[in-house]
Order: C-alpha cells, then structure tokens, then sequence
C-alpha cells in the first residue's frame, strides 16, 4: 500500500477541525459557530434528480444580497472547497508557489501540501497586521496569495491601505484571495467595492458563521467572470445538494434578514459584555481586539484554562501551538446565558486557585 501513496501524502497532517480534535462538552465554543439556530421548511419531492450545477434562485438571491452580478458569483460546499479549488485549478506541483500570512487559517497550508504546492509564509507583524514590504519582495513566483480579512484565528481587520498596496504591487498574474468568512460581523470592511478595479481579486463568502447554517456547507465565491468560468471547467459536477440551496434559498429571503442581522447583533453584544467582564481577571494577560464573533485570550497559563474549562464543560479552541500565540485560547461568543456561565467558571476557577 505504501508504494501507492505519494511521499508528500504519506506525511501529510489533515486539518484539524473542532469535531476532528473529539473534545466533548456542553457548550461548544470552539469552531466559531453561531449559537443561534432557527428552524426552515422544506419540501423535496424530486431528491431522484440531481440538483442544478448552479442553483439559478441562490445566485439570484446571493447576488441581490451582495449587489453584484451573477456571473461573478460561484456557489460551492463551503469556502473550504474554493480555497482547494483554487489551488487545483491554478497551481503547478513544483513550479507554483501559495503565500499566506500566519498566524491565520490553516486549510491554506493543508489544501497546498495536498497538491504538493510550495508554500511562502510571511508571519504578520507584533500587531498581526500584514508584513507588506517581505510579502512584496517574495511575490514573484506566487500563483496565490491568501488573506483571511477579518482574520482568524486573530479576530482582527487587515488595514485597507495594506490591502490596496498589495493590489498595486502584485503582479497581475498572481491572484489576491481575500477570505471574507467572518466580515459580516464587520460588513463596512469588505473589499467587495474593489472587484471592479482588480481583476486577479477573488473573495470568498460563506453561510457558516454569521448565517447560522454551518450545516449545510455553503459558501460563495466572488470574483471576476473570466475566473469562475475557468474554476467552472474544474468545479465537481453536482456541487450544490438540493436541500443545501433550498435552505440556503430561504435563509437569503427578505423575511429572514432582519432574524439573521438581529443575531448578528445579539452576538456582538455578547462579545462586547463578555470581554468588559472578564478583562479585569489577574489571569488575563491580554484580550486582543476583535472583529469577528470569537476572541483571542492570552492567559498566564493557557494549559490549565483549558483543561478547567473542559471539565467545566466547555469546549475552546486552544492556539498556544503557534509560534507567536503562546499561552493563548480562541473563544466564541455564545448566547448570553452561555457567557455568563463561562464567566462564573472563570471566577470561580479564580477564587478557588485552580487556574
């Protein structure tokens, strides 16, 4: 069997998703979910066909939601598969390179040791804002280059004028993939409004975080029509599960937005009142700001947290691994009953020197 498996597959490490790491707890605030769930009607009666290759009333609706054309829109199984597809369509194992910038998502780095793909990490700046000046001068062979806007695991906005100099400076056949999974907790910070100046810039959307349905696997992909009719020719045949567009038909509704943003809101409360409670504990060494629906926590001893807060029953997504996050814990926020619970074991852990 091993003679079968190329080198570079043999080594490699899968992502490791919230539910692919196995913890278990009574509230799962480890995979930046939203806490908030709503229930949607449905009604299939032709599941013996198969669906559209690109359901026509999802891009309609997308595209009215985002103002921008259909053609520029891509329906696909989540923003994990564009950020595959992307690779798979553009890239050449050892010719092409991919750049990103961590500490920031790791499917980037997963997707291209799949292909193969050299990659180019320049590590943000103390600030996590984008080193431009070394991604610049290590550009010239970079097929993509990834920037995950607000970032993650971070939770801050990159600098628009950064993103602009990129824009400016990178060569035209090198395309600049800003990952917008979390900016409608920040929807004034999109770089949607640049599509129309830029064309190697491609945007990644998705319903998983802020919409409440990281269920279903939808995502979107935004970007100019000469790129999604060439990511069309590699894109599966069928990638759109027809209970998947139905759900995701309904949650883009009209009907739906005002319950969608009122959640949004509700979340951002809660991330607000969490932080002000808990940013005073003599364990906390720093609370980084945050544009997104998690925080990032530095704590004296990340280690010991983390395991109260499993006993605790819950589930927090540890980043102490990576090099400049030591002794730090991602948080997301989850409904005010589940912060003010976490704020209790938080204190309590405290007061009764466990952490």
């Amino acid at each position: 069997m091993k003679k079968l498996i190329p080198i570079h597959i043999e080594t490699l490490l899968p992502y490791q998703s919230a539910k692919r790491i196995g913890l278990f707890g009574q509230f799962l605030l480890n995979a930046n979910e939203s806490p908030y769930n709503y229930n949607i009607q449905m009604n299939l009666d032709n599941l013996n066909r198969y669906p559209d290759f690109q359901p026509k009333k999802l891009l309609k609706k997308y595209s009215n939601y985002l103002q921008i054309q259909k053609k520029n829109i891509l329906i696909t199984r989540g923003s994990d598969e564009a950020i595959d597809l992307l690779i798979r369509t553009f890239c050449v194992s050892k010719i092409d390179q991919i750049m990103f910038c961590p500490p920031t998502y790791d499917m980037y780095e997963v997707c291209a040791k799949i292909y193969n793909i050299e990659i180019i990490k320049i590590p943000t700046l103390k600030s996590f804002q984008l080193n431009t000046i070394q991604i610049v001068q290590h550009i010239k062979y970079v097929k993509l280059l990834y920037i995950c806007n607000p970032n993650n695991p971070t939770g801050n906005l990159i600098d628009i004028s950064d993103l602009l100099y990129l824009l400016k400076k990178v060569p035209s056949n090198c395309l600049v993939i800003i990952d917008e999974a979390y900016i409608e907790f920040s929807s004034k910070n999109s770089s949607i409004f640049l599509l129309k100046k830029y064309s190697n810039l491609i945007i990644l959307r998705t319903l998983s975080k802020a919409f409440g349905l990281a269920g279903i696997r939808c995502g979107f992909l935004i970007a100019s029509s000469i790129i999604v009719n060439i990511l069309k020719k590699v894109l599966a045949p069928y990638p759109v599960p027809l209970p998947v567009s139905q759900i995701a038909e309904n949650a883009l509704s009209k009907k739906n937005f005002s319950l969608i943003f009122n959640n949004i809101k509700k979340i951002l409360e809660n991330r607000d009142f969490f932080i002000s409670k808990i940013s005073n504990f003599p364990y906390v060494k720093k609370i980084y700001p945050s544009n997104t629906n998690f925080i990032l926590i530095k704590f004296k001893n990340s280690i010991s947290v983390f395991q109260y807060l499993l006993k605790c029953g819950f589930v927090v997504r540890d980043q102490s691994h990576k090099k400049i996050l030591k002794n730090c814990l991602r948080i997301t926020i989850g409904t005010k009953k589940e912060c003010l619970l976490l704020i209790k074991s938080l204190f309590d852990g405290y007061t009764n020197g466990i952490i």
